[in-house]
């Protein structure tokens, strides 16, 4: 792509911006202080970490001449002698303001019930082995939440293996690996054969854990289907037709608690989570976890009735998915958006045994930002 410059006009004295008219007709401003604070000598070389003190320059710095060719854009401040030039293109790229503002919405796409027959399935020997079928799949991940692997081996390292394709596994009061099982004198839930609502893991963690991975190892007992919400969904829909609940639901923080002999971790969150521009971008919803409610008396029953209108939308037939693993399989899911639990099943029926770890959202974004860069440039 080309980045050509027509003119830079400098905005009067209040805006204390210049604006760019860039030769394909688009328009873009940027405020001194902006520019100021990202020359590029600001940077070191190797860590390309800034080191520049914003402080030693004023509030009122300003260009005392501004000239531009086909690839940069120089200025030279009104303080300090300093000069900056500009690539053109990454000026363009960074451009925040006018035609050039950056869509600021999500890659993630929702679903409901009918996409039980579209979720993406991956093989075990391409991810393991092929980057770009790694891409893919992480692509894929990254904008439904859920996913299947198969032809996973049948050893207790492989699910560690292919999350360690992505990053390294995120540690918990469970371990680093985990064996869902029926156990006598269960800590968890999980740990047992009944029915396990839905929920997301480890609310009670002040960040609870990003993607779930979990490889079947056997299922061969009666009952024991997986289900599967996306919560993204039932908030969008939620916030279309009960915008008051949902806003008090994105505003109250409530208590978590998991509590044994050897641990106590609590936390408070609000059950939805929106970021900076408004984007649904998570769910911490875990009722058996959730501790006794402590918000204020004004808007302690307002809570309830929202609290329990999403426990509806979440049972609703029109959300759910059910899937039933075999060995050889392993779900993976984005744990702070698509919610899990299981049908109830029958341990004396036969073996069920699931092995499981998380990997964060951080490490994973990571891995397919470069994953994505070295692909497009090979």
């Amino acid at each position: 792509m080309s980045y050509k410059l027509e003119k830079v006009e400098l905005l009067d004295s209040k805006k204390k911006a210049l604006k760019t008219f860039w030769a394909n007709g688009k328009t873009s401003s940027f405020h001194y202080l902006w520019l100021r604070d990202n020359c590029p000598t600001n940077f070191h070389p190797d860590t390309k970490e800034s080191f520049f003190d914003l402080l030693s320059v004023s509030e009122n710095i300003h260009p005392k001449n501004v000239d531009f060719d086909n690839e940069n854009l120089n200025i030279d401040w009104s303080e300090g002698e300093h000069r900056s030039t500009f690539s053109l293109a990454w000026l363009y790229e960074h451009a925040y303001s006018g035609d050039l503002q950056k869509d600021q919405s999500t890659s993630y796409v929702s679903w409901s019930k009918d996409f039980a027959d579209k979720v993406p399935r991956v093989d075990y020997n391409k991810v393991i082995s092929d980057d770009s079928a790694l891409l893919d799949w992480m692509q894929a991940l990254d904008k439904f939440g859920l996913t299947i692997v198969e032809n996973m081996p049948d050893t207790e390292e492989a699910v560690s293996d292919t999350a360690s394709r992505i990053s390294f596994l995120r540690k918990t009061n469970f371990g680093t690996t985990f064996d869902v099982q029926s156990k006598p004198k269960p800590i968890n839930l999980a740990y047992t054969a009944m029915a396990l609502p839905l929920h997301t893991d480890l609310c009670n963690q002040e960040l609870p854990p990003g993607y779930q991975f979990l490889h079947c190892l056997a299922n061969d007992s009666e009952g024991g289907e997986s289900i599967y919400v996306d919560s993204l969904r039932v908030m969008e829909d939620m916030r279309k037709d009960a915008p008051e609940k949902f806003q008090l639901l994105a505003e109250t923080a409530i208590p978590f608690r998991f509590h044994d002999d050897s641990c106590d971790i609590r936390h408070h969150h609000t059950i939805i989570n929106l970021d900076s521009f408004g984007n649904i971008i998570e769910l911490k919803y875990n009722d058996h976890l959730a501790d006794v409610f402590d918000m204020s008396e004004d808007i302690m029953y307002d809570f309830y009735l929202a609290y329990r209108d999403l426990m509806r939308r979440f049972k609703g037939p029109d959300y759910k998915i059910k899937l039933k693993l075999n060995a050889g399989d392993m779900a993976v899911f984005d744990n702070r958006r698509v919610m899990h639990g299981r049908d109830e099943f029958k341990p004396n029926t036969g073996r069920r045994h699931l092995r499981g770890c998380y990997v964060d959202r951080s490490e994973f974004e990571s891995r397919l930002r470069v994953l994505a860069k070295s692909t497009s440039n090979a």
